[in-house]
């Protein structure tokens, strides 16, 4: 059984049934834990503490490694890991960025890894990378790391349309280029929004590659069902909405997020899930509209476990992004 914790409790470096997790705030003070934990150095707003502990543990022995700058942990068959790179280690040419070589390389190491150690499939992912809406060689940030991370799903013969992992991408002020993943042994399941283009088929408008994610992913194992919703905006079609208005582009995410749990009841094992069940992770553009979102977001997903972030989002004109995931058990036949 795979459980997720979020604790704004001091960090422990105990390493028993820890697969992996993320320290999301103001840098600690204290110990890096040893296990595969990512580093999301952004303010948090509205919390009672400066960094928040996120883990996901597992019974039963874990195997652990380092492979390629990647600090793994696997159990079960499921494998959790984090990669760090540098954008300065790449050199960039005219035609390739060297954000774009590091972004192709993190991901030709990550699917060596996870063939090398037989879970092949990518359930969610996690990128960070910084600046993520600075223009460089004529081309947004954002849109050199998805020409990265494309080439790299092409090249190790992954496919870069349909049965794709969730994620999300997320600019923070500065530090390294950052990936965490969570793979298994069979694929995830695909879900899609109704109301949006799925990503990998965005037109060229939004740059030279589509981005490479599904809008969430229902994974297995044995006797659970796991739904991981990736970064979700005000977007429907393929265009931002309610430019300008945190308000409206809260509830158009939510709208959006409401129509993906629709899509998951089609096709998971358990029972539907539901908006106030999910636990949220919730990226604002500007400190200043963090009150107004969660006053916004209240009646809509009650007292749902959630922490707000402050970071820059993938598009210069949206002003935050959702993202949730939620656990069941699935009852024995």
């Amino acid at each position: 059984m795979l459980r997720f914790n979020s604790s704004p409790a001091a960090v422990s470096r105990e390493t028993g049934g820890e697969l992996g997790g993320a320290l999301v705030g103001e840098p600690p003070n204290g110990a890096i834990p040893v296990w595969p934990v990512q580093r999301i150095f952004a303010p948090l707003l509205g919390a009672t503490t400066t960094v928040v502990h996120e883990s996901w543990r597992v019974d039963g022995p874990v195997m652990y490694g380092h492979c390629e700058d990647i600090v793994w942990r696997k159990a079960g068959g499921l494998l959790f890991g984090v990669i760090e790179l540098d954008e300065a280690d790449f050199k960039g040419t005219p035609e390739r960025s060297s954000l774009q070589a590091a972004s192709e390389e993190a991901y030709r190491r990550i699917f060596r890894l996870l063939d090398a150690e037989q879970v092949p499939h990518l359930w969610r992912v996690w990128n960070y990378l910084a600046e993520i809406n600075l223009e460089t060689q004529g081309l947004e940030r954002y849109r050199q790391f998805n020409v990265g991370r494309q080439d790299a799903f092409l090249e190790c013969q992954r496919g870069a349309t349909g049965n794709v992992p969730a994620a999300c991408a997320i600019g923070l002020v500065g530090g390294p280029l950052s990936i965490a993943f969570m793979a298994g042994e069979t694929p995830a399941v695909p879900v899609e929004n109704p109301r949006q283009v799925s990503a990998y088929n965005y037109p060229a408008d939004y740059g030279p590659r589509s981005p490479t994610f599904s809008r969430a992913a229902l994974a297995y194992l044995p006797g659970q069902e796991l739904l991981f919703i990736s970064g979700t905006a005000s977007i429907v079609g393929h265009q931002t909405v309610h430019p300008g208005d945190v308000v409206g582009q809260c509830r158009e995410a939510m709208a959006n997020i409401d129509a993906v749990l629709g899509e998951a009841k089609r096709l998971c094992r358990s029972e539907p899930f539901e908006l106030g069940k999910l636990s949220y992770r919730v990226y604002v553009r500007q400190a200043g509209d963090f009150p107004a979102i969660r006053e916004t977001l209240a009646p809509l997903i009650g007292k749902a476990e959630i922490v707000y972030v402050q970071a820059d989002i993938c598009r210069q004109d949206l002003l935050l992004e959702i993202e949730a995931m939620a656990s069941r058990t699935l009852e024995s036949r």
